[in-house]
């Protein structure tokens, strides 16, 4: 099935859909494409008629159930009839009357208007009158109608088989601000939104380059949502690429509302616990992202980025690791290694050694524990399970309650089920100890819907634990590692560099490396351009060391 089955409804997506053409098969203009929008079928083929009246008939027909569409007839040159047709919500009328109604609608010098053709208004008007940069003419049916549906207005012209098609789109939308789930300390504080057009000039904005190519086309029945596909032409892979291009020409749906949409379209495996595709909400990581050879998918109405391919490795990483100095970076990243470890195997640590191996722990503390659990009715598994269920309740509510009263609820919330837990003996204190510690590790996860992953694989684990122990966990843990050393991101390893090996990802994978030891781009991402450093680059601190410690001398002899 083809993504493009028309051409696209504003003047951005026409040119973008010219664009892919010779990328796939899949997205060549051809008027064999049968037409999504099951509405518009009737009208695929049909060239607009040469007369306004019947032309007004058919638009009424396709718009006369909906309020807010408006067609405002006028005459060209004082001598044309003429209608221009729009919807109000979706238009900023100041530019029609400016751009479209002011410059058509003044009268021709004596003689020239007659010397005009009807054939030959739509062409006079594009190139010569019309104030507005993104215009263009048309004669189907079915782009004049996605046309109008976008925000766009359609200028139809009696006598001729022409429709102009103007951008007027003015669609509100919120400022640009700090992204909500991606917060960092020291960084940019700009965030996607939920324009397309504003979300593409950000990723510009830090990427002036020619190689940034932009590949856009609508996706939906009836949605018809833009979708943007954007890449480094000199880097990026172009087998992936194609890849890419291919998975989203397929997907057959009634609209696209979010790029989560999209996510679970065209991941590899949809039945994974894990997120096999990136998302963030900030331009500078889906810059870099591009810099490493990786493709980013924008769609419109959504302020997340969809990164592809996806590794692990990046669900520990945030952007704090590298505008700090790598000493600082590596240690920040330890420590959020060390809380994901947490997060999924210390609660069923703790159950097989206090239900099967109570031998490996220190005797004091086995007492303690002993002490602690006296008068708790339940097993030490199915004690976690229900400490673990309500901590997992408390953080949804505290999810969808507003920010306000969430973060109240959180923490009294905590405080009252901990304590009435052990007062009423269904916990003992270790045991809310143990959860506590797993929850405050979850959230030091940087990625949500890893930590969402992991959250889910916790309790699988918790209850081998308490089948079998230590051997039980350890059965757990090697499935988990078999799936993940199994799956892949778009024919790319998902646990690369570990899997095919490579030393020089190794630079950015436990420890943050130097920025100037990083020379190379990450071979399984099969870049064209491996090189992000001259091969020199990573001597250059070393000779400044050298050399500053030179002039000093020099300054000490004098």
């Amino acid at each position: 099935m083809d993504i493009l089955p028309v051409l696209a409804h504003s003047g951005k997506g026409r040119r973008a859909m010219g664009s892919w053409q010779g990328k796939s098969n899949l997205f060549k203009r051809t008027a064999s494409v049968p037409v999504k929008d099951l509405t518009l079928r009737k009208y695929e083929g049909m060239q607009a008629s040469a007369r306004l009246d019947e032309m007004l008939r058919m638009l009424k027909e396709v718009f006369g159930d909906t309020d807010d569409i408006a067609i405002r007839q006028f005459r060209i040159f004082g001598s044309f009839n003429a209608a221009a047709v729009f919807l109000e919500p979706m238009v900023d009328q100041d530019r029609i009357n400016r751009d479209i109604l002011q410059p058509l609608m003044t009268a021709l010098k004596d003689g020239q208007a007659e010397q005009l053709h009807a054939s030959r208004i739509a062409d006079y008007a594009l190139h010569d009158c019309l104030h507005a940069a993104d215009a263009s003419a048309e004669i189907s049916i079915v782009p004049m109608l996605l046309a109008v549906t976008s925000g766009e207005t359609l200028i139809c012209i009696d006598g001729s088989h022409k429709a102009l098609i103007v951008n007027t789109r003015d669609i509100k939308k919120r400022a640009i601000e700090q992204p909500q789930t991606e917060q960092v300390i020291r960084g940019p504080r700009e965030g996607f939104i939920e324009s397309l057009d504003t979300n593409i000039a950000l990723v510009r904005s830090r990427l002036s380059t020619t190689d940034l190519k932009v590949k856009m086309a609508p996706i939906g029945r009836r949605g018809n949502t833009n979708v943007a596909v954007c890449y480094l032409s000199s880097i990026a892979d172009p087998a992936i690429v194609e890849r890419v291009l291919g998975r989203l020409a397929k997907i057959d749906t009634d609209a696209i509302l979010d790029a989560g949409y999209i996510e679970q379209f065209i991941e590899d495996q949809p039945f994974s616990p894990f997120p096999q595709i990136q998302n963030t909400e900030r331009p500078d990581k889906t810059a870099a992202a591009l810099l490493e050879g990786r493709i980013a998918i924008l769609s419109n109405g959504s302020p997340f980025a969809l990164i592809v391919p996806c590794f692990f490795s990046q669900f520990y990483q945030t952007l704090d690791d590298y505008t700090e100095r790598f000493l600082i970076g590596s240690l920040i990243r330890i420590i959020r290694l060390v809380a994901l470890v947490t997060s999924l195997i210390f609660p069923a640590l703790y159950v097989s050694l206090i239900s099967f191996n109570p031998e490996l722990i220190p005797t004091d503390f086995a007492v303690a524990v002993a002490g602690g659990r006296a008068g708790v009715p339940f097993p030490t598994v199915i004690e976690v399970l229900m400490i673990e269920i309500s901590m997992e309740i408390l953080r949804e509510a505290t999810i969808r309650l507003p920010q306000v009263i969430g973060g109240a609820l959180s923490i009294v919330g905590v405080l009252i089920i901990g304590q009435a837990a052990v007062s009423a003996g269904f916990s003992s204190p270790i045991t809310v100890v143990i959860v506590a510690f797993t929850t405050i590790g979850s959230f030091a996860t940087p990625a949500y819907n890893a930590a969402i992953a992991l959250r889910m694989l916790r309790f699988p684990l918790i209850i081998l634990a308490g089948s079998f122990g230590l051997f039980g966990v350890l059965i757990g843990l090697l499935f988990i590692a078999n799936h993940l050393l199994a799956m892949e991101s778009f024919g790319v390893p998902y646990m690369a560099p570990f899997v095919p090996g490579n030393w020089q990802g190794f630079k950015d994978l436990l420890l943050r490396g130097p920025i100037w030891w990083m020379r190379k781009r990450p071979s399984h991402l099969h870049t064209l351009d491996a090189n992000r450093l001259p091969p020199d680059a990573a001597d250059a601190p070393m000779r400044r060391t050298l050399q500053y410690a030179g002039e000093e001398d020099t300054r000490a002899h004098e």
